[in-house]
This record gives C-alpha cells, structure tokens and sequence, in this order.
C-alpha cells in the first residue's frame, strides 16, 4: 500500500515535531528572542543560537537533549523574498538536539522516522545528501536506513558543511530532500529547486572554528538540527510555494483584499509584491514584539527597510495610504498561539508599523519623483549609472534604503554607483552608533578555544569589593600567552572576581588586581569588564611586576565609583517607575546607559515629555529618595517573578531563575545590576534633558548623588557670569535675553532687506545687457555676494520685466557656498526649458544640486572655482535651446 503525505496544518507540523521528540526525551524550551546573545550575528538566524554555549563546553545544559520551534530572521537574500518558492526573511525552524548524548546513528533514525512514518512522506520521494568526506553518514544511511546508493549525494563545504557565523560551533551536516518528481527518474541535481526542496539539515556539531578559520575538536560531539515549518507545509499541504501555505496566505489575501485585488487572478508581478508584503509583515511584527525599534543602525535599520519595502510593495499595487497595521492583524492572528507575546505587544507592534509608515509616506512620493528624475536624468547618460551622492541623497533625506533605490533602478535597467554610495555615507557619518559594544572578536575567539580548559567566572560583587582570585587566562591582542610585563595592555580572566561585567546598561568597574602588601608587588590597573558567556574579562594595563598565569592576586574594585553607579542604576529604576505612573503606565525601556557621572534612559512613547511632567518625575523620585525604602534582593523563577509584577530590563536575557529588586511600592524588576540598599543613599535626583532619538522614543538624561551638586556648580557659575556680564541679577536674566533676541531678529530684519534692495539694484543695471535670442531675452550673470532670497527676488522680478525671458542669476554668499537661481517665462518652458531640472544640472558642475518648479527653481553647490563655468554652460544650453 503506497502511503501518502498527511494534509496538516503549519499549527500541526508544529506540535507534531515538538510531540515527537518530547516522547523521546527531549525537553520543549521556547524560542529564544531574535536578539541573540551572541555578538557575532545580528539576529538570530538558526534554532541552534541560544545553545552555542553549551555546544562550546562554556554552560552545562538543563537537560542533554532538547527541542525548540525557533523564530529566525535572515536577509542575505532578501532580493528572492517572493520571487522563488521559498525565500523568506522570517521563518520558524524546527529542531531537536543533543549535547554530548546521542549522535549521528540515532539523529538519522529519527529523522526518517518523523519525515515517513509520522509524516507519511513516501520513501520513494525522499533523497539525502551527506558532506563528501562524512563516509560515516553515508553508510547509515546506505545501510541500516536503506536508501540506494544512487539516491544520496555527496556534496562540498558549501552546501553540507554548516557553522552559526564568522566563529563558533560547526560541522558537516546531511540533508533531506523532497522529490516533488520522482517518476522524472534517477537523474537527480538537488540544485534544481523546481523539483527538489530541502525541508530537513541534521548537522554533526563536532568542531569549533576560530577567527583564523581554524578546527578543533568539540569536548562533546552535539547534534543540531532544522525542519523548515514554511517548506514541510507546502509539501503536506500541497501547494505551489511556501507563501500559499495557511502560515502566510491568510497575511497575502488581507493584504490583496485592501488593494481590491484577486491573488489567484494576478500577474506574476503583483504575485510578488503580495509574497513580500506577506513575508515582511511577518518578519516586522516578531521583531517589534521582541522589542527592535526601527533605526538608521543595526537591527533597527533592517526593521525599517523591512516596513518601508512593504509599503512600496503594497503601492506598486495600487494601495494608496496607510495599511500596515491591518495587514498586521492577520499576522497577529496567526501567531499568537505558538508566541503569544506578539499578542501581548499588539499595541507596540501597531503604534511602531502606523508611526514608520505615516513617516514613510510623507517623504516617499517627494523622493519618488526626485528618483524619477534622478531615473530620467541617468538614462540619457552614456554610463546608465545613478551617482553615489544621488543614492545618498534619497537614503539621507527622503529615507529611501539604497536596496530600495537598486530595486527600482533595475526595473528601469539600470544601476547604482555602490563605491560612490559608500564614500557618501562616510562623509557624512554623523549618526549615532550602538551604544552597546561587544566584546572584541579577537578576544571572544581566544576565549573559545580555552573554554573546555577553565570554568567560568564566579561572581562575588553583590557582597564584596574585593576579594583573592586565581589567574586563569592573559590574552594579549587577542592571543593567549603566560605572563605579561609591565606596560602590557592585557586582558585577563580570573577564576572569581567582585568586577561587575558591563551589562543591561551598566558599565563596568575600574580599580586593581595587585598581590603584595608593599608597594613595589603587582599592580594591574582595570579600566572595564566585559563579560563573554560565563567568563569575565578585565581589561587593564600591567602597571608595575609582572602578571603570570596561576598567580593568586588580589582583585579590588573602586568603592567611590561602584557607590556612584549603584545610585545611577537605583535612580534608573525609579525613573522608570515615575514615568509609568505620571505619563503613560504602557511605557517601555528601549535602552539604558549607567556610569558613574550620568544615567541615560530611553523609552518608548509617542510624544514628548512635556516639562510640566518632567518636574512631577523629578519630585516624585526625590520623594521616593527621601523615604527611605529599603532594597529587598531575591532569587525567584521567572513566571514567579512576572506574576508579582517584576518589570523586564531591556535586551536581557533570562534563565528559569532570575533576581529581582524590589523596593516595595516603588520598583520591582528583574535585574543583574549592583544597588543601593536603601533609596536615601542616593541623596538627590537631577533631570538634565528630555529629547527625542528616533520615531517614538525619548531619552531622558539625568544626575544623581555627588553628581548633582557637580551639575548645580556648573549651572551656578554660567549664571554668575551671565550675571556679571549683563548686570543684572538671575531672576532678571531671561527677560534682559529675550530683549536682545529680539533686537537681533529686528537688526536681522534689516539687513536682509536692505541686500534685497540692494540685490534689486544691482540686478536693474543688468536689463540693458540682455541677450535677444530670437523672440527671447536672456541674461546669465553673477551677483557678487548677495544671499539666495535676494537672489531669487531679483531673478523673477528681471524675468517680469523682459516679459518673455530666461534668466539665471548667481551668487557666492560664503566662501564654500555657492547660489543658483533660474526664472523662466511661459513661453521658454514650451521651448522644452524647465527651471527646476536646468537649474539641478549646472548645479552639478559646481558639485551641488537642486531643483524646484518649471517656472522658478532654485540650487547650490560647494565649488565656487567652477561658478564661471557652470555660468557659461548655462548660457549655451539657454542660446541652444532658444534659438
């Protein structure tokens, strides 16, 4: 009896997998978030993530097997997403694993247990591939599961060799395939994706691969393994692609029905573009419920470009305004029984979609036709290429990602200058980078070799500031050595330490590793901690002796700048909690930074803080200081935790157990941070500034303690010397300010009419020297100094009073800057001669740009040497074009 694939749907696939491998001892664990601890990748993209460090020996697992559906994020490939039948930017993986249990016998058996017998795939329809040295894997396979020969490939690093990133875990791996044609015969090619899907990858986690690319063996030989969720629908369910699977489909046909549109009945075109909006919005709502805020930076940018496609997209089909958050919904719906917190983030999720799109859309249809003209413009040029600074300009300021502007350049076969692109952004690289920094790779790489030979840090800073350890590691530039001089930077792990590791927010401790009572013994200044999975590493500079290996020193923190941290972090917390109950109790924590001088907090919300609420937060948690609530530390499970109400820090990650601060009827949240032990030590609580850092989230930036009284010296001596100044006492001093701002807006007043008039003068002299072209007048001149308003009101009154004219008028009113105005009659614009793109074009030869109505437009540019010839250019382009 021939057996058949089971119809189940992509909920079922689910369950099913993770049912069949819990009946095999496996334990169930959640999807780890799409922020993944490890520094190397930017989101995570593969189940095996969140077990990197037990794969590496550095943490033991809760359990030697284990199996997970775990939500992933790739966009490598991202110009595919809807064009074949299984790209996508998010996908669900579903994988089971083992960590030093069994290997690759049993994790072959399964497999084909799980894809045959509770899949009902057929036997016949089924190939494998193996790594073409893994001859073990293929005698398996050959011979106790029972595949011909002729129907396991052996294939190269490419394709069967698997790793995470740059570093890490890896190792070959085996595949298997589905044959959508097996009566085409034995003449098998896995590329051909028209026939062939790959819907399961064990991998034979046996390796660790450094930062020169290097091999060694695995304390424990691992297996790690991936069933695409999207690929076995489309096989169960027997449709054309993954996007008509009941995982996305639903997300396409919301989206077709706002556009007034059948799926089914579409051109291939419009296909695609429903497939990216169906693919996008999945991606963009896990990524908002695991907290990514769109930004020009890292994770934020790739939310963003993600949004902004789907916009596009759903215009190219005729949707006009804002859609997003309905076509959300569907996706929303879908989800939220496996990942009900994208349910639980519903309101994040949509605000965040609504302001990204309102904000698109105000600046995409001026960017679309500046594009057009860019597009226009590029066609008539022998090298069919949109200039570097063009692409910069739409990404800087109508915000069009440069693969958008590639995107619709290859529609009109054409292309971008990448290299001009790039050397744009770096001339202008202003942006704000990721406060958040790992550690360095180079270091991370060390660590993972050493990481079989040493345990990890123990941690005793909550209860000490200083305390013996034991030298475990030196690392100098990245390389491990045995003993380091002094005037060596070094960095260097110890078997315990009271250094608190830079962590949610808080920075690391400063202070000594020396060994000797005299003062002539060791001394290691440490300037910062980081921590890299469960080692600690200290990053310091050998000031006097020499630092070995095996020594046993003393590890001694800076107590004056651990009690000013302590009281930053404290007052973090506070913040929070004032913020909550005085503007708005859904807000979130999108980032934190906590030194010993300042505390900066950002959160999300939809507007600013207006300085009314701002003095009430400040009183507030000033009040709070001066009641004296005593810290209550505790270790709880998480769900315990989250039931009493514990707030969660930003980007943490946590265990089953994690420690929670509490100041009863203030604060509770889960944290690793170091604290006060009562709010009165820290003394006083200073906003300093509220502001706005991207769409939807504020930053408040604030002093505590000792910090406050230095802030308040500052402030007090700018009012004295404002004082002695204007003389006049500090209460008078902002109406005697604000009499000479506005002495200042009356001088600059009339000054600016006085150029006008003297522009208009100046511009009179020029009527008698115009140039007849035909029925046409022309004048083409420059006017010294003269700024761009003067300029243009001379340049349109020149024109009215020639009548029929073209007029181009120029100025250098800086020394870098140069202006351009063009003011053409009716009748030269039916010549074919538009303002705005003839003034744009010799703006270029001065390395500016511009443009503005046909009758009136405007430019600049940088190179005031070229002006005379981008004047004489303008003047044979206007006697060309009107004669």
């Amino acid at each position: 009896m021939s057996i058949s694939p089971k119809f189940l749907s992509g909920s079922q696939i689910r369950q099913t997998f993770l049912d069949f491998y819990a009946q095999r001892g496996h334990k169930m664990l959640p999807s780890a978030s799409l922020v993944p601890e490890d520094p190397t990748v930017l989101l995570t993209i593969a189940g095996m993530l969140q077990f990197k460090p037990i794969f590496l020996g550095q943490r033991t697992a809760e359990s030697p097997r284990a199996t997970t559906s775990q939500k992933c994020i790739r966009t490598n490939d991202i110009e595919n997403v809807g064009r074949t039948a299984r790209h996508h930017t998010f996908f669900e993986m579903l994988g089971n694993f083992s960590f030093g249990d069994y290997f690759k016998k049993q994790a072959i058996a399964w497999a084909w247990e799980l894809s045959t017998e509770v899949f009902g795939l057929p036997a016949s329809n089924l190939v494998v591939s193996v790594f073409r040295e893994d001859d073990e894997a293929f005698a398996i396979w050959r011979d106790e599961i029972g595949i011909p020969g002729d129907r396991i490939q052996r294939m190269g690093e490419d394709d069967n060799f698997w790793q995470s990133g740059p570093t890490g875990p890896c190792g070959p791996c085996s595949e298997i395939y589905y044959d959508f044609y097996p009566e085409r015969g034995d003449n098998i090619d896995l590329e051909d994706d028209s026939r062939f899907i790959e819907f399961y990858n064990l991998v034979f986690m046996q390796y660790n691969k450094d930062a020169e690319g290097n091999l060694t063996p695995l304390q424990n030989q691992n297996i790690d393994t991936g069933l695409g969720l999207e690929r076995m629908a489309q096989i169960l369910q027997k449709v054309p692609n993954n996007y008509e699977t009941d995982l996305i489909f639903p997300i396409i046909q919301s989206a077709a029905e706002i556009a007034g549109i059948d799926y089914h009945n579409s051109d291939e075109k419009v296909k695609v573009s429903l497939k990216v909006i169906g693919d996008h919005i999945r991606a963009v709502v896990h990524m908002i419920a695991d907290e990514i805020r769109a930004s020009n930076v890292g994770r934020g940018y790739i939310l963003r470009r993600l949004i902004r496609r789907v916009v596009r997209h759903g215009r190219l089909i005729g949707i006009q305004g804002e859609f997003t958050v309905r076509v959300a919904e569907s996706a929303i719906a879908l989800s939220e029984a496996a990942y009900p917190n994208v349910r639980q983030r519903e309101a994040q999720i949509k605000a965040e979609l609504a302001r990204e799109e309102a904000q698109f859309l105000k600046t995409l249809e001026r960017g679309e036709k500046l594009l057009e003209e860019i597009v226009d413009h590029t066609k008539q040029q022998a090298n069919q290429q949109i200039s570097g600074q063009d692409a910069f300009t739409l990404y800087d300021t109508y915000g069009f990602p440069l693969e958008l502007t590639q995107e619709i350049a290859e529609e009109q076969g054409i292309s971008v200058d990448l290299d001009g692109f790039e050397r744009a952004m770096k001339e202008q690289q202003t942006r704000a980078k990721d406060a958040r920094q790992t550690i360095d790779l180079t270091v991370q790489g060390s660590l993972d070799k050493l990481a079989e030979t040493i345990q990890g840090t123990e941690f005793v800073g909550y209860a000490e500031l200083s305390s013996l350890a034991e030298v475990e590691v030196i690392l100098v530039d990245g390389k491990s050595v045995e003993e380091a001089a002094a005037g060596t930077e070094v960095q260097v792990v110890l078997n315990q330490t009271p250094f608190y590791a830079e962590s949610g927010g808080q920075i690391g401790d400063k202070g000594y590793l020396k060994s000797g009572d005299n003062g002539d013994g060791l001394l290691v200044r440490v300037d910062d901690v980081k921590k890299e999975s469960d080692f600690f590493v200290h990053f310091g500079f050998v000031e006097r002796g020499t630092l070995r290996v095996g020594d046993s020193i003393t590890a001694k923190i800076d107590n004056s700048g651990r009690r000013r941290i302590q009281a930053n972090h404290t007052a973090t917390h506070l913040l929070q909690s004032a913020l909550r109950k005085i503007v708005d109790d859904s807000i979130s924590q999108a980032g934190s930074l906590v030194s010993s001088e300042r505390l900066r907090f950002d959160f999300n919300s939809p507007r600013a803080v207006t300085a009314e609420e701002l003095q009430k937060i400040e009183d507030l948690v000033n009040s709070w200081i001066a009641e004296a609530h005593a810290a209550v530390v505790a270790e709880m499970p998480i769900a315990l935790a989250r039931e009493k109400g514990a707030t969660a820090m930003f980007g943490e990650k946590y265990g089953d157990v994690v420690r929670v601060i509490d100041f009863p009827g203030v604060s509770m949240e889960l944290c690793g941070g170091t604290h006060v032990s009562n709010t009165a030590e820290i003394g006083l609580f200073k906003i300093v500034s509220e502001a706005g850092v991207a769409a939807g989230t504020r930053r408040i930036e604030a002093v505590s303690g000792q910090a406050v009284l230095d802030y308040l010296n500052v402030r007090d001596k700018v009012v004295r010397d404002l004082g002695d100044r204007f003389k006049a006492k500090p209460e008078e001093l902002p109406n005697r300010i604000t009499n000479l701002q506005n002495e200042l807006k009356d001088t600059q007043k009339h000054l600016a009419a006085v150029k006008s008039e003297l522009a208009i003068a100046k511009s009179d002299q020029l009527l008698s020297a115009a140039e007849a072209i035909g029925e046409f007048k022309i004048i083409v001149a420059q006017l010294g100094d003269v700024d761009t308003e003067a300029l243009k009101t001379a340049a349109e009154r020149l024109q009215q009073k020639l009548g029929n004219a073209a007029v181009v008028l120029a100025s250098i009113p800086e020394p870098d800057k140069v202006s351009l105005v063009a003011a053409f009659s009716p009748e030269v614009n039916k010549k074919g001669l538009q303002a705005g793109k003839f003034i744009g074009g010799i703006a270029q030869i001065c390395g500016g740009k511009g443009g503005g109505r046909p009758n009136l437009a405007q430019a600049g540019g940088r190179d005031a040497s070229k002006l005379q010839e981008a004047l004489e250019t303008a003047r044979n382009l206007l006697v060309e074009g009107l004669g």
